[in-house]
This record gives structure tokens, sequence and C-alpha cells, in this order.
């Protein structure tokens, strides 16, 4: 992957590869991002040896076109032999905006002097509730998933419209719906024990309920 895109900043880091600097330019001038992280496993490069190390791929998405972008969408790449949290602190050094990523702990520190705020992802904690429904046939799972697909339902007449008109209908529809949904998920939560499986799905979405309506 044209030496894993790099490793250095956002998007300076495709200095080498006009290709990649190109990209990079183009993802950086969003101002939302979708980060992901993998493990991935690279070659040594120690002749007859076949062995691999594990690095870190770090994913950096912009794709407003839900939103009524017209921009072309780009993805960048971005290799490390680790997962320290320094590495999306380098590539994503002059980015402003609005990051929306997982719950790494490593991202946590792009956070903290308010040039990027987070938003976090609904599909993972509705993928909480959806294992639990699945392994135990949960009652109170079965009713977040009712929720959140209320959600995304919200979502799809819009989708493609300009932000104004998505913010509009977010705030009539959807905020009254998230209201009664953390309302919902505190009331259940005092019930449960703090050891049951849903409390930790539960606490999942409530610790990062900021980030979550951020959309709206």
């Amino acid at each position: 992957m044209s030496t894993w895109s790099g490793d250095g900043q956002f998007p300076a880091s495709c200095r080498h590869f006009p290709r990649q600097r190109g990209l990079g330019r183009s993802a950086a001038a969003a101002t939302k991002h979708r980060g992901e992280t993998a493990d991935r496993g690279r070659d040594t490069g120690a002749p007859g040896q076949g062995k691999t190390k594990t690095g870190r791929l770090w994913t950096y998405v912009r794709d407003d076109r839900p939103a009524g972008d017209t921009a072309a969408p780009a993805v960048w790449f971005a290799y490390s032999p680790d997962r320290k949290g320094e590495h999306p602190a380098q590539h994503l050094k002059k980015f402003r905006g609005t990051l929306q990523a997982d719950a790494y702990a490593g991202f946590n520190q792009l956070y903290e002097d308010g040039r990027i705020e987070p938003a976090a992802c609904w599909a993972h904690v509705r993928r909480h509730f959806y294992d639990l429904e699945q392994a135990h046939s949960s009652s109170a799972a079965r009713e977040a998933l009712q929720r959140i697909g209320a959600l995304y339902g919200i979502e799809e007449p819009i989708r493609g419209r300009p932000p104004d008109e998505r913010r509009a209908v977010r705030q009539a529809q959807a905020k009254p719906l998230l209201d009664s949904l953390r309302q919902w998920l505190e009331a259940t939560l005092s019930m449960l024990s703090r050891k049951s499986e849903t409390t930790v799905a539960i606490r999942y979405a409530l610790s990062r309920w900021d980030a979550l309506t951020r959309y709206i």
C-alpha cells in the first residue's frame, strides 16, 4: 500500500508520493473525519525467516456526500509500528473539526484543547445491544435496538439533503427521541446489577452521550 502511506503528519507524510500527497490534502481539507484503527501484520523483510510484526494501520475518511457535499470522498492510510496515541496526534496536528472515531483511548488527547471535537458512532452502541439480544434474548437490549432503529429511520429520508435542512429535522424529530432514550437508559441502569452485561452496554452509551448526540 505504497509503503503504508507514510508515517508522519497528515497529510505531509505523503510528501514522497504525489498521489498520496493529493489524497492527503483532499482528506485534510474537510472539517469532519472518520478515524479508524486496525492491527495489521507487516513483513519484517528478513529473507527466508517468514516473520511478521503486528503494527497499526490508521485510516482517515472524508465523505460528506450524505450531507449534500459534492466534494469527492477520500481515504488516507498511515502505518505505525505500534498503537501509541502520539501517532494520531501527529497525523491530525493541523486538523480542526470533528472526528468520528471509536472509543480507542489513544484518540483522547486529541480532544483536550477543543481543536477537535469527538463524534461517537451509534453503530458501536447498537452492536453492544445487538450482541446481547442475540445471545440472551434480552428484552432491554431489544427495546434499545428499537429506539436506536427509530433514530436511523429519521436519517434515511434526509440523506443527501443540505446541512441546515438535516439539522432542522434532527432537532425536531431526533432530539425528543434522544432525550427519551437517555431517560430510559438511566432508569433501566438503576435497576440492574453493576456486573450485568446490559449495564456495560448502557454505560458505554451514557459515557459517550455528548459525542453521540453531537450530530444533532
